[in-house]
């Protein structure tokens, strides 16, 4: 046993912890959580515990359902919002089959993959998201829509406000589980808010995402409203994104950096930026993976839809932030297009993927967009060479499917059912007849 699995079972001891709570997540990052009690663990640890994977959507085929839920000890954090004592507990799993290997199937796994083909190149990668989200009343208006908290806008201060309780309280729980929060505020729609997390690596920060969604719905609850990482819930406002800065570093050496560069921008980060725009069509899928992803990205309000980079261009799919000066180690990349409803395993795994790519196969970095891309005409894009992002989820799938880079990060389980639980998806919408419809030919036709 190890000195961190000493220390979890020294602190559940004293701290009186009666329930642990192992939590993975199936490949629609959707969470998952046993309990197991204190006198478990130490077997846990050793072995895994038990579970059918055939009952978690993309684990398992029935006759091969046994699976291992084994606790990272590293991730121990006692649940703030269970009460007062006994408490409670969590920790994440890996996920093993019964012979002890990686079960190719968890989206944890399909990460740390991906991180250790960068660990190979010499490469540590790091993530920061900026996580958007909806605080709604319970229940709906007389029409029948959802209801935001407030009637704020950007960066509005709103004297006791509900916003303000919210994050206050949201972020006192996070940071009592040692995740720790940098910048929060009122974002552009009435009821919309943001959060910021500090730059971790990105298994942390993937862990940490995953958190921060289930403490945001806790925390939304008990104050009597609802919180929904929806990419856009409603139609007149801008949808919700979790704009990620990414970085990759040499030891104690930003790989990005270069003194003197333009926008002190290395030869690698100029690589990385080019993996992401040739393949990022391919990873829409990933990145934005429900049907109402793509009502953000291509409904305005600063969402990406086109394969573009810039420095202070928001319009753009990766932003490159400005320099501040004598701090090389803060260069870095922002990529706008994801939102907080996807996985962030498997969203972190894909980004990187096509970064390395763009590194290892000495891509060139195509010329800065310096217009407003939503301003353009579609002639006067294709005459600037710029591609769009995909208009759909069944576009994007479409893509996905011919994509060997993204086969390759999220390997042949994943990748093979990602794409038939996304179709099924896809095919259901298609099928669904829309208010919209309803509303504009039903009086007339």
């Amino acid at each position: 046993m190890n000195r961190q699995e000493e220390f979890v079972l020294r602190t559940i001891e004293e701290r009186d912890i009666r329930f642990v709570r192992l939590w993975f997540t199936d490949v629609l990052g959707t969470l998952k959580s046993v309990a197991v009690a204190p006198a478990e663990l130490e077997g846990a640890f050793a072995e895994g515990i038990g579970f059918d994977g055939s009952a978690i959507e993309g684990f398992a085929r029935v006759f091969e359902a046994d699976m291992l839920a084994k606790p990272d000890p590293s991730t121990f954090q006692i649940l703030p919002w269970r009460g007062d004592p006994p408490g409670t507990a969590r920790m994440f799993c890996d996920l093993q089959l019964p012979d002890g290997t990686p079960s190719f199937a968890d989206p944890r796994h399909v990460l740390q993959r991906a991180l250790g083909r960068a660990a190979d190149l010499g490469f540590t990668f790091y993530t920061h998201p900026e996580i958007e989200f909806f605080l709604l009343e319970q229940g709906r208006g007389p029409d029948g829509r959802p209801v935001p908290v407030d009637d704020a806008g950007y960066f509005d201060h709103v004297p006791h406000g509900t916003g303000h309780d919210f994050r206050r309280a949201a972020i006192t729980m996070l940071e009592n589980m040692g995740i720790s929060v940098e910048f929060s505020h009122h974002e552009g729609a009435p009821g919309q808010n943001e959060i910021d997390l500090r730059y971790a690596d990105a298994l942390s920060t993937a862990d940490n995402i995953m958190t921060f969604r289930t403490v945001v719905k806790e925390v939304a609850l008990t104050q009597g409203i609802y919180a929904t990482f929806m990419p856009k819930p409603f139609s007149e406002h801008p949808g919700s994104g979790m704009h990620t800065h990414l970085s990759l570093f040499e030891g104690d050496s930003n790989a990005f950096y270069e003194a003197g560069a333009p926008y002190q921008l290395s030869k690698v980060g100029r690589q990385f930026i080019a993996g992401l725009l040739r393949h990022g069509a391919e990873i829409a899928a990933v990145t934005n993976q429900w049907v109402n992803s793509y009502k953000r990205l291509w409904g305005g309000g600063e969402a990406p839809a086109h394969l573009t980079w810039g420095h202070n261009n928001r319009s753009a799919l990766v932003r490159v932030p400005m320099h501040k000066p004598n701090k090389g180690q803060s260069t870095r990349v922002e990529v706008r297009s994801l939102d907080a409803a996807c996985n962030p395993y498997l969203a972190f795994a894909v980004m990187l993927g096509a970064g390395l790519k763009g590194i290892e196969e000495g891509y060139d970095l195509p010329p800065e967009t310096e217009d407003d891309v939503w301003s353009l005409t579609d002639a006067e894009r294709r005459a600037m060479g710029i591609k769009p992002l995909p208009a759909s989820l069944g576009r994007a799938l479409e893509v996905m499917e011919e994509s060997e880079l993204v086969a390759d990060v999220l390997g042949e389980h994943v990748f093979d059912f990602f794409l038939r639980n996304k179709r099924q998806e896809w095919l259901d919408y298609r099928h669904e007849v829309s208010q919209f419809e309803l509303t504009r030919y039903l009086p007339r036709l």
